[in-house]
């Protein structure tokens, strides 16, 4: 399995950007798939998961409201559409995903198999 994140880059505050995350190697339609962030000097952190088919996502409450996470199952592609933008959205962004994950793991980055090589977000005040 290989995943292959992009579409991070410089943007002010309350900007926009969309990371793609294409992956390969499987078929992922039954796949999780999901995003983390990691800023410096801080953890790795849930940002959005998409629940296999992708009926059923799920966000921190820090993105709630501004990020969607999408995916085109046909592309093998997990989206993550990141508006109104904040500093605190500052990170290395991360693609991961998973065949196996319960639901009670969805937020834990020890639970995902695979992942990408992150994208760095800045988001400049």
């Amino acid at each position: 399995v290989q995943l292959q994140a992009s579409g991070g880059g410089l943007v002010q505050a309350g900007g926009s950007l969309r990371l793609s995350c294409a992956a390969s190697g499987r078929t992922f339609s039954t796949y999780v798939m999901g995003w983390f962030r990691q800023a410096p000097g801080k953890e790795r952190e849930f940002v959005a998961v998409s629940w296999r088919s992708g009926g059923i996502t799920y966000y921190a409450d820090s993105v709630k409201g501004r990020f969607a996470i999408s995916r085109d199952n046909a592309k093998n592609t997990v989206y993550l559409q990141m508006n109104s933008l904040k500093p605190d959205d500052t990170a290395v962004y991360y693609c991961a995903v998973d065949s196996s994950i319960i639901m009670g793991q969805l937020r834990n980055p020890r639970a995902y198999d695979y992942w990408g090589q992150g994208t760095l977000v800045t988001v400049s005040s």
